[in-house]
């Protein structure tokens, strides 16, 4: 046994850490455990003063795991779908690792488990749908490696049979003949030496036989359910790997259908701040094309602002105008290209406050309407579903000052409310008939083709998290 530092432990003191290890190495080489009552304190103290990595003797704790992330979800710490997503499979794929499963349904066990958890993320923070994505990714991932170990199982079971099968084969019952014939050599068989017992011997050797015989069966049985158990975690880990890693180049992915998209002297319009429309046009930029993005400055946040240098600084010819001038602008636009917050089912798009009037302009003078998402943005939900959170409210004070403005707020006379109210809503939702085209890290995809990705993804019996309590 051999204990290792994890690795955000660099302040622990050297030479506590050298004792530590000098102890248990002594207490090895003497067979013995450390003694009462300074070692065994010292080592007590050393372990709750150092965390351990996953390979150690104690593994994290998942509620604690879990409790934290709820944490950052619920006090909005984490900014962007992107960061959201792939923070949710690296947690799933640590609950799953850790998961004891039973000898029979095991799949059903991980699912279970993994319901639960995704019921928690999703309430804490409704309106970031990745978190429920990525929950309802992994489900699909246990069902179909569930599946898939179920038919290599059966597949074994056939093979099986068909070597058995084989003993009808005329040459091997001619080597079993051959064999046959010289059982005169070989040592008596268990019938012989069974007549040749009294009943109540025989009975005897017949309890202990089929006794020893039904507890190899159960062995046999319990190792395969272990290895299956095993076979079945491991696999799952594998595909949400895969998973984190094309979360991760999402970005890449589909900045290198760019050249494809945008060509020489066009005129591109842009709201809002998407890290893959940035890369998606300096992609386009990196391939000698020459080309003008118009950036709406998405006011009351003003992140165009935020966009506009980053293009700036990156190369890119760059115009800011204002959200009220996109309708007066957009005739001298070739192509709108924008970020979504979410994609749902019916093709629908939730994306930044603003888009929905770009949308119906670019519609009302023909202009195609580009939206770029990465596949954990896809939401397997339609917007009218009760799970589905729209929008939310942000500060008022992003739209007014509450100092120049204190006297309109104050209370109306007689009735108890105040003559001023603001809204700040954070998002709009686009429909599908505005949208041209999705460009996805899997390629460019129709809005009416939503339905098709969302059954390569997604469970049907997944879509809604929240477990239904039992009668």
């Amino acid at each position: 046994m051999e204990f290792r530092r994890g690795s955000n432990d660099d302040g622990l003191d050297r030479r506590f850490w050298g004792r530590s290890q000098a102890l248990w190495s002594a207490a090895k080489r003497e067979g013995r455990y450390p003694s009462l009552p300074n070692d065994l304190l010292y080592l007590s103290h050393w372990f709750s003063s150092v965390k351990l990595t996953q390979n150690s003797v104690i593994m994290p704790d998942t509620h604690t795991l879990v409790n934290d992330f709820l944490n950052k979800l619920k006090k909005r710490k984490i900014e962007g779908s992107k960061a959201t997503a792939k923070l949710t499979a690296e947690l799933l794929r640590s609950v799953i690792s850790q998961q004891r499963l039973p000898n029979t349904n095991q799949a059903g066990a991980l699912i279970h488990a993994i319901k639960a958890i995704g019921e928690q993320l999703t309430t804490a923070n409704p309106v970031e749908v990745a978190v429920g994505n990525i929950v309802r990714r992994v489900l699909h991932i246990i069902r179909e490696e569930d599946v898939s170990l179920t038919t290599a199982s059966i597949g074994g079971l056939s093979l099986q049979g068909l070597s058995d099968d084989e003993e009808d084969n005329p040459l091997v019952s001619a080597a079993a003949a051959a064999a046959a014939a010289r059982t005169t050599l070989r040592p008596p068989s268990l019938q012989t030496l069974l007549e040749d017992m009294t009943p109540h011997s025989a009975a005897t050797a017949l309890h202990h036989s089929s006794s020893s015989a039904g507890d190899s069966e159960d062995k046999t049985k319990s190792t395969d359910k272990n290895s299956r158990s095993r076979k079945l975690k491991h696999n799952v880990i594998e595909t949400v790997n895969e998973l984190i890693q094309d979360i991760a180049t999402c970005h890449e992915q589909i900045a290198e259908q760019a050249v494809e998209h945008i060509h020489h002297n066009e005129v591109i319009l842009t709201l809002g701040s998407s890290g893959t429309v940035i890369e998606f046009l300096c992609a386009a930029k990196e391939k000698k094309r020459s080309f003008r993005v118009f950036v709406a400055e998405g006011a009351p946040r003003y992140q165009g602002h935020t966009l506009a240098k980053e293009l700036v600084a990156r190369g890119l010819q760059t115009t800011v105008i204002t959200d009220s001038a996109v309708f007066a602008m957009i005739s001298r636009v070739n192509m709108v290209i924008v970020g979504a917050h979410a994609v749902m089912a019916n093709g629908g798009v939730i994306a930044p406050v603003g888009l929905n009037m770009v949308a119906l302009a670019a519609q009302r003078h023909a202009v195609p309407f580009v939206v770029l998402a990465g596949i954990h943005k896809l939401c397997p939900l339609y917007p009218h579903n009760p799970e589905v959170l729209l929008n939310e409210l942000k500060s008022p004070s992003e739209l007014l000052d509450f100092g120049e403005l204190s006297d309109c707020m104050d209370f109306g006379i007689g009735t108890g409310s105040p003559l001023l109210h603001v809204v700040n809503p954070a998002f709009d939702y686009v429909p599908p008939k505005l949208v041209s085209l999705f460009i996805t890290d899997t390629g460019g995809h129709n809005p009416s083709y939503m339905y098709r990705l969302i059954a390569d993804y997604y469970s049907a019996d997944d879509l809604v998290l929240q477990q239904r309590p039992t009668s």
